[in-house]
């Protein structure tokens, strides 16, 4: 990867208002409209979808079209691979796999894109579906012959509950796959959204030459680049002259425009907003075709940051506590990430700023806390690459490095209070008892189980039985075990064994039926770190048999909710 001259936190950033001798309430009207213009201008959005439907390759290909980079990362084809910016892990380079989410900003024209990668595998949901907490829109990308599959379902359903206006990206067209009316078919019969197609590739799956625009009724032609490394060159046409290049394919692409919008397939902006459509563009990410129509998409169609609404809601279902953008600075914590430099061993807690700016070196208040929080150490992240940061404004993401005191779903704000509701955890499936392999590096494993606790890489349940000698690691997918190990050798110099358990529940209690819980056969209690009491089981079957014996006892759901 080759990086711009321009730093990633330098080109977004906003010039300060100048310094004037107003009344205070005219300097608070003149930084309300700045930070309400600067909001205007940002795009925060997540790329999801199935693994290998090219999300990475995608984001990567974003950041090329944006001139951010200069060539895209992936070298295609297996013996020389590279890995995307977004992907920095080493076993996300060694596997060619998301594992990690990755934020990055950058500029593209007049306006802040704030794109966060998130990981495609379903062992990690939950990391997805903390950023799907961060965002203000998704791009949902489907594989052109695999069509709708499991994981990318389950992440629109968050998207649906949050309330997240989804852009959908029918990517590898320049391999054989579905027809494009049935690809359209299936997303409105699955995810009961209905397809409005803003462009309409011209030529079948696997013979890829461009689109129509359905806007404009022109052409967009693509002329391939080799490996698809750079930017592939686009060029424009009416539909004459279209057609005298294209023949059949040009026609066949119009009637079928023609038959959408005759069927009300026809981009409503409003619609888009409230949930019920979806715009669809046709693209390959792997040779750059398209990519640049999704960015002009995202800037015209992908909504700026909303004002932030939590609580109780009214008969009209509107929140009854709103934070609008222009009100003092605050923000949450949506992730904690350790070891993206190797040099300082530093950890990074990962903020979305819901209102005002955010000024490098403000003290803010913690609101789990009380306590005051010093914003020294702040910075622009672009995958793993960082700068230092001076001002962020609402949508931005903004790393606040070595904040010990903050974990995921904390707030922190200026002047008037707000503690925004935590981020739930998903309810583990997986379970392992952990041990040092080496006794005398207990320390270093004692710090490394809190560290990856504490970023949700895993959640780490101890008891008074077990002992802090060998916690029972508790994971939503079993490629979790696979990061815990790595790091835990890599990051900390502490090699863990991990013994599996045939737990598969987890179910939370209290501590008055706690130890009526432990008596059980085949039941276990442990504490997470927050305090929560949780009860193990290997099936469902027996949590069915002590909730039907032991209707007294507390046995909850453990349920994903968050903001």
């Amino acid at each position: 990867m080759t990086s711009s001259t321009e730093s990633p936190a330098e080109s977004p950033a906003a010039t300060p208002a100048e310094s004037t001798t107003d009344s205070p309430s005219a300097a608070d009207g003149r930084r309300a409209s700045e930070v309400t213009r600067e909001a205007a201008r940002r795009r925060t959005f997540a790329v999801i979808s199935h693994p290998d439907a090219g999300k990475s390759t995608l984001t990567e290909a974003l950041a090329l079209h944006a001139q951010v980079i200069t060539e895209a990362g992936a070298v295609h084809g297996k013996a020389g691979r590279r890995s995307t910016v977004s992907d920095w892990m080493e076993m996300e380079k060694a596997r060619g796999i998301s594992i990690t989410s990755a934020a990055l900003q950058f500029a593209y024209g007049e306006h802040v894109i704030n794109l966060v990668d998130t990981p495609g595998h379903s062992d990690f949901s939950e990391d997805t579906y903390r950023v799907l907490s961060a965002v203000d829109a998704a791009v949902m990308l489907i594989d052109a012959a695999k069509g709708l599959e499991p994981q990318t379902l389950k992440l629109f359903r968050v998207c649906k509950a949050r309330g997240i206006p989804v852009i959908t990206v029918i990517n590898k067209w320049d391999r054989p796959g579905l027809d494009a009316l049935t690809l359209l078919e299936e997303i409105e019969n699955q995810i009961e959204l209905q397809p409005t197609p803003l462009t309409w590739p011209v030529g079948i799956a696997g013979d890829f030459r461009g689109v129509l625009e359905r806007r404009t009724g022109e052409y967009i032609a693509y002329t391939r680049t080799a490996g698809g490394a750079t930017r592939a060159p686009e060029e424009r046409m009416g539909a004459d002259a279209a057609a005298a290049r294209e023949g059949e394919a040009w026609t066949a692409a119009v009637e079928e425009a023609e038959l959408l919008s005759s069927d009300g397939s026809d981009h409503d902006q409003e619609l888009f907003l409230s949930g019920f459509t979806t715009p669809v563009l046709f693209a390959s990410a792997i040779s750059n075709f398209g990519v640049a129509a999704l960015l002009e998409t995202l800037v015209e169609l992908a909504p700026s940051p909303p004002a932030f609404g939590w609580g109780e809601e009214d008969e009209t279902g509107r929140h009854l506590q709103v934070r609008e953008v222009a009100a003092p600075f605050s923000a949450f914590v949506f992730k904690v990430q350790a070891g993206m430099d190797t040099n300082h061993r530093d950890r990074v807690a990962f903020a979305r700023v819901c209102s005002g700016v955010f000024e490098r070196g403000m003290v803010a208040t913690h609101a789990q806390t009380g306590r005051p929080f010093a914003t020294k150490y702040a910075q622009a992240l672009f995958g793993r690459e960082r700068a230092v940061l001076d001002q962020a404004y609402p949508g931005d993401i903004i790393g606040l490095v070595n904040a010990n005191a903050l974990t995921v779903g904390d707030t922190i704000f200026l002047d008037e209070p707000v503690s925004f509701p935590p981020i739930a955890t998903f309810a583990p499936e997986h379970f392992a008892v952990a041990s040092s392999k080496d006794a005398g590096r207990f320390k270093q494993f004692r710090r490394g189980m809190e560290q990856l606790d504490s970023e949700g890489v895993v959640q780490v349940l101890r008891s008074d039985l077990r002992g802090n000698q060998m916690p029972v690691l508790a994971a939503v997918g079993p490629m979790q075990f696979e990061v815990a190990e790595a790091r835990m050798e890599s990051e900390f110099g502490a090699p863990i064994r991990l013994e599996r358990l045939s737990y598969t529940q987890a179910r939370r209690t209290d501590a008055a039926s706690a130890p009526a819980l432990e008596a059980i056969r085949g039941l276990e209690v442990l504490s997470r770190a927050d305090g929560t009491l949780m009860v193990l089981a290997p099936d469902a079957w027996r949590i069915s048999v002590v909730e039907r014996d032991h209707p007294d006892l507390v046995l909850e759901t453990l349920l994903a909710g968050g903001r």
